[in-house]
C-alpha cells in the first residue's frame, strides 16, 4: 500500500470518533447562570441550584452544563455578562439573584428562555405580562414583597421593644432594588413610629467605614436591605455587629448563620433550586410563557440564640414560638 493511501485511509478511520465527540457535546444543552453573587460565598446555592435541574433529570457534566457568570457583588457587569450567554446561544439563561440580573437577560435577548428571581414585582419591571401568564420569553419566582418588610420590622420591635432609632444599610449600586426597597423602609417605619437613619456601602471598605460612625452614633438595631452583596460579607457583617453590639435583622438566614442577631424572609437556597426546577422543564420543551410566576409563600424567621445572650437580650416566648429555627 502506498503511504499516501496508507495516511489517507488511517485519517478516515479516525474521523468518526473527534466528529462524534463534537456532535455529542454539541447536542448537551447549556444553561447560563447570571448572578451578582461570589462563588465562593455563594456555593451552598448553587448547590440548590443544580439540586433542582437534578429533580428534572439533569445533571452537570453528565447530560447539561452550566455557564457561570457570578459577577461578585458587580451590577454594572450584568448586561455584558449576559449579552456572553447569548452570545454563546445558550439553552436558557437563568437569572435568580435579583431585579438587575433580570433585566440585563431580558435585555440582551427576546428569544432565549429566561428564569428569573427577583425581589419585586414581575409585572411591574416588565418582565412578563402577568403572573399567571407570563406571555414572553421570561418567567419564574417572585420572593419579595412590601409586607415583608412590615413584618420584619414588626418583629424586630417585639425582640427590641425599647428601640426608637434603627439605622437602615442598603447597597447604592444595586440601584433598582434599593430605591423601591428604601420606599417600603420608610413607610414601614413611619407606621412603628420609628426614626430610621440610611446608610450606604457598596464594598467591604465602605462597609467597616458604616460600622466606624454606627460604632459612635450606636443606633438600637441595623436592618438590613435584601441585598446578595450583604449575603457574601456575611462574615464581615456579623463580627463588626458583634464587636460593636449592635443588633441586626438580615433578609435571609445566611446571614444569621454567620452570627446576625435574625432574619426573616424566603430561603434564598429554596429559590435557587426552583429556577433550577424551571430551567430543567424549560430544557424539556416547556415554554416560559406556559409557566406561570412562582410567588414565596413561605417566609422563615430564624435566630441566633447565642448573639441574643452575646447581646444582653431575652427571646421572649413568643418570638421563639413562631421561630421556623433558633441557633443554639
Amino acid at each position: 500500500m502506498r503511504r499516501r493511501e496508507f495516511i489517507t485511509l488511517l485519517c478516515g478511520a479516525a474521523a468518526p470518533w473527534p466528529l462524534a465527540a463534537r456532535a455529542q457535546q454539541a447536542a448537551m444543552p447549556v444553561v447560563g447562570l447570571l448572578s451578582p453573587l461570589s462563588p465562593g460565598p455563594a456555593a451552598h446555592v448553587l448547590n440548590a441550584f443544580r439540586r433542582g435541574l437534578a429533580e428534572t433529570g439533569y445533571v452537570e457534566g453528565q447530560n447539561v452544563a452550566i455557564e457561570y457568570r457570578l459577577t461578585e457583588g458587580r451590577f454594572d457587569r450584568l448586561p455584558e455578562q449576559a449579552a456572553d450567554l447569548v452570545h454563546r446561544q445558550v439553552s436558557v439563561i437563568a437569572s435568580p439573584g435579583g431585579p438587575v440580573a433580570a433585566l440585563a437577560a431580558k435585555a440582551a435577548t427576546r428569544t432565549i428562555p429566561i428564569v428569573f428571581g427577583v425581589d419585586q414585582d414581575p409585572v411591574r419591571l416588565g418582565l412578563v405580562a402577568s403572573l399567571a401568564r407570563p406571555g414572553g420569553n421570561a418567567t419564574g419566582m417572585f420572593f419579595f414583597t412590601a409586607e415583608v418588610v412590615a413584618k420584619r420590622l414588626g418583629l424586630l420591635h417585639d425582640l427590641l421593644p425599647a428601640a426608637a432609632r434603627v439605622a437602615v444599610l442598603v447597597n447604592p449600586s444595586n440601584a433598582t432594588t434599593a430605591s423601591s426597597w428604601l420606599r417600603d423602609v420608610e413607610a414601614a417605619a413611619r407606621a412603628r413610629g420609628l426614626k430610621i437613619d440610611f446608610f450606604n456601602a457598596s464594598t467591604s471598605l465602605e462597609i467597616d467605614i458604616v460600622f466606624t460612625t454606627l460604632a459612635r452614633e450606636h443606633p438600637d438595631a441595623i436592618f438590613f436591605g435584601p441585598e446578595p452583596f450583604f449575603t457574601d460579607r456575611r462574615v464581615q457583617l456579623a463580627s463588626l455587629a458583634a464587636r460593636n453590639a449592635l443588633p441586626t435583622s438580615f433578609a435571609v438566614r445566611e446571614n444569621v448563620e454567620a452570627g446576625g442577631l435574625m432574619s426573616y424572609g424566603a430561603n434564598l437556597a429554596d429559590l435557587y433550586r426552583h429556577v433550577g426546577v424551571y430551567s430543567g422543564r424549560i430544557l424539556k420543551g416547556t415554554k416560559p410563557a406556559d409557566l406561570p410566576v412562582e410567588q414565596s409563600t413561605k417566609f422563615e424567621l430564624v435566630i441566633n440564640h447565642p448573639t441574643a445572650r452575646m447581646l444582653g437580650l431575652t427571646i421572649p416566648p413568643s418570638l421563639l414560638a413562631i421561630a421556623d429555627e433558633v441557633i443554639e
